[in-house]
């Protein structure tokens, strides 16, 4: 394993937060190198095939480059190739595939080891996101190979007993997307009704499928036990068996936690586990280590956004200058 010449600016993830702070490090004349433990942008190649984003194009743009889609909000294909060729047009020094494994600080300089090399930095990005974790259920059964935390497509739940657990954007597009290909879809939502922060074009549209019955759905219940070829939920009216294939337990994501805790990043919030760390610099309780994009809000991942996140890159790197 071999140590690198100082870097200026070390980026742990290359989403497009991470990729817009290598713009804004790039564009002051500082050293920087974007660490990603996947492919390019690799949170957003693990979002579901067909996925249409909330926001539209240009507010998903970073570096100053026009994001043209042919679509009012773009798909996640057109995102991937956007971001590619943003990283291609400002060339940006990137190694994919490296995991960063720890990072310490000893006097004025950080160590980072990652799983190929090591590296030393003045200052240390981190923004990895929250796409990372699923919120667990923590019920017997949630270990079998029937049991998906992340849904990528369709076609393979087709003729199929499907449970899809919460009432989100991510629970709603998958209930509506394995119905049309014939499965037979029940929800289990923990709330009253399908979350208000549901995309307003879908929100009808899974409202409709629930009052028709083409979708069944339980509120104010929850899953209680899984297994091979049913489910038990508890329900208002009490326990209820289905019979059941698959269940896509989407009921959500969390940051790595204990990888900020363990590089020394306080959390201000016990409850959100919101991290410590200045709004106007971005900078952590840790001298030299920053939060950019939607790591920022703990378990509020409702909170930050591509759209509403960029900002941090340049919060950030003049921070940075102004020491």
């Amino acid at each position: 394993m071999r140590v690198s010449s100082l870097i200026d600016v070390l980026i742990i993830g290359g989403g497009p937060i991470g990729l817009a702070c290598g713009i804004a490090a790039k564009k002051a004349g500082l050293s920087y190198l974007i660490l990603e433990k996947g492919c390019l942008v690799n949170s957003l190649f693990n979002y579901p095939l067909g996925m249409t984003f909330f926001s539209t194009a240009e507010r998903l743009e970073i570096g100053g480059l026009p994001f043209v889609s042919i679509n009012p909000k773009p798909k996640r294909a057109e995102a991937l190739e956007y971001y590619r060729r943003v990283s291609l047009n400002y060339d940006l020094d990137i190694h994919l595939f490296e995991e960063v494994e720890n990072v310490v600080k000893e006097t004025d300089l950080f160590h980072v080891k990652t799983s190929k090399n090591a590296y030393q930095a003045k200052n240390v990005v981190v923004a990895t996101g929250f796409y990372d974790e699923p919120m667990m259920l923590n019920i017997p059964g949630e270990h079998l190979e029937k049991v998906r935390h992340y849904y990528r497509e369709p076609h393979y739940y087709a003729n199929q007993n499907v449970v899809v657990v919460g009432a989100s954007n991510s629970s709603v597009d998958a209930a509506l997307e394995t119905y049309r290909k014939g499965a037979h879809v029940t929800m289990v939502v923990r709330r009253q009704e399908i979350g208000q922060r549901v995309k307003y074009w879908v929100r009808p549209d899974i409202l409709n499928r629930i009052s028709e019955g083409s979708i069944q759905v339980y509120f104010s219940s929850n899953l209680t036990e899984i297994r091979e070829q049913e489910v038990d939920m508890m329900t208002p009216e009490g326990k209820i068996t289905i019979p059941n294939d698959f269940v896509l337990a989407l009921t959500g994501y969390q940051p790595n936690f204990s990888f900020l805790k363990k590089i020394g990043i306080e959390t201000q919030d016990e409850i959100s586990k919101t991290p410590a760390y200045n709004p106007v610099t971005m900078e952590t309780n840790v001298d030299g280590i920053y939060l950019a994009g939607v790591v920022c809000g703990g378990l509020n991942t409702h909170s930050w956004f591509i759209e509403n996140s960029r900002v941090h890159a340049d919060q950030i790197i003049q921070a940075i200058k102004n020491k």
